[in-house]
């Protein structure tokens, strides 16, 4: 072992409340990024109060036993939520930190790139400057020839949400009077059935097959409602459609795949490989989604992604969260031969990864390029803690905080 880790800093920012980076210094010099997204207080303390005391004084390069102690602890009591993103943007900085000292990039590591480029579909959230979101329901025609004129070829909407059950709270995420929470909804009548189809039709009408379009569900209806839903869609050559439910029963995953002929892509919401492969071997999914900073960092979403290989199905990471979990999805994807797509908000890229990053996400039109430089090929802007609004926390090798 020639370099120890020495120190790990936690930085938020209350104009990104939700995001969580993570820096992980070493001995040498090197630091590596990480990030994860939601619950940051709780994930934060998770980050000094119990992976620190593991990580301090230990090699960086040992990725893989970092992981399987870090999960071991975790699994004692419970290793799902706060544990596990803690644990994913730690190890995403650990391969930057790996990317650094070797001098190449992630995906490298990963075995090479075996893509020249990435195809990307666009998330239509409201962010940035874009009210994709807004328009997705005002004028999702005029929406779709716009983003197909910028050589966008797949667009994500989520066009039912609005007749599901509301939960009355102010969000800072997400635009004013709208929120991907709520408890399912378990009636869905045949006009609001009709104004969510309405969304689909306009595209369709707008750029015929030209655009892809993909379902949002965010988990807000129940069994029969998804049923519903996913066949009144059959007929539009959807994409896929992703969480009409939640996805806490393997068993009625699988009715949705095998009851309707619309494609499904299962979950951004499951942790570990050992999620992934009960809904595999139940035959439950036909697109793999996973979220690099939640399900165990870019360590495990190479497992996923592997396993997913093996019952010849393909995976779409997910992102509509920071820049870290974008680039890191890159790296994945120009490694990894099964990948489909992965996701972007365009209003992200053009605005507050800008203001993050030292570099911008390399994203043009409907594809990205494979990133370059060493590790993730980036790292937070000289200005960015000097921001109004960062706080950050730093423990260091004598547990100091």
């Amino acid at each position: 072992m020639t370099d120890v880790i020495t120190a790990i800093s936690t930085i938020r920012w209350s104009e990104q409340p939700n995001c969580l980076w993570v820096e992980v210094e070493t001995e040498a010099g090197l630091v590596g990024l990480g990030e994860t997204y939601y619950n940051a207080g709780a994930t934060e303390s998770v980050i000094h109060d119990m992976a620190a005391p593991l990580l301090l004084g230990a090699d960086p390069e040992a990725r893989t036993l970092h992981w399987r102690n870090l999960f071991a602890c975790s699994n004692f009591y419970g290793y799902a939520g706060a544990e596990m993103r803690a644990f994913s943007a730690l190890d995403i900085a650990l391969w930057d930190i790996a990317g650094r000292m070797l001098d190449r990039p992630i995906h490298a590591l990963l075995g090479g790139a075996v893509h020249a480029g990435v195809p990307i579909y666009v998330t239509c959230a409201d962010a940035g400057g874009y009210l994709d979101q807004q328009r997705s329901m005002t004028d999702p025609g005029g929406l779709a020839m716009e983003l197909l004129a910028s050589g966008i070829t797949a667009m994500k909407v989520w066009p039912f949400d609005q007749f599901a059950p509301q939960i009355a709270f102010e969000t800072t995420t997400g635009p004013a009077g709208w929120s991907a929470m709520g408890p399912p909804g378990s009636y869905l009548s045949s006009t609001d059935l009709a104004k969510g189809l309405s969304v689909v039709e306009q595209i369709r009408d707008a750029v015929g097959d030209s655009v892809e379009i993909i379902i949002e569900g965010h988990s807000r209806w129940d069994l029969n409602c998804a049923l519903r839903i996913l066949r009144a869609l059959e007929p539009y050559d959807i994409l896929w459609v992703e969480d009409i439910m939640q996805p806490d029963s393997v068993a009625d995953l699988r009715r949705l795949a095998q009851e309707t002929r619309v494609p499904q892509a299962v979950s951004e919401r499951l942790f570990t490989r050992y999620r992934y492969r009960e809904v595999l071997e139940a035959q439950a999914a036909n697109v793999i989604m996973l979220d690099v900073a939640w399900t165990g960092g870019i360590s495990e979403a190479s497992r996923i992604s592997d396993l997913a290989d093996t019952f010849h199905l393909p995976v779409a990471p997910h992102d509509c969260t920071g820049p870290v979990t974008a680039l890191a999805n890159l790296h994945l994807c120009a490694a990894k031969t099964n990948i489909m797509t992965t996701e972007v908000v365009r209003g992200f890229v053009d605005g507050y990864y800008l203001d993050v990053l030292d570099k911008r996400l390399p994203v043009n039109g409907g594809r990205a390029s494979v990133p370059a430089g060493p590790g993730l090929g980036a790292a937070l802007r000289d200005d960015f803690r000097g921001r109004p609004g960062v706080s950050i926390r730093r423990t260091d090798i004598g547990l100091r905080t």
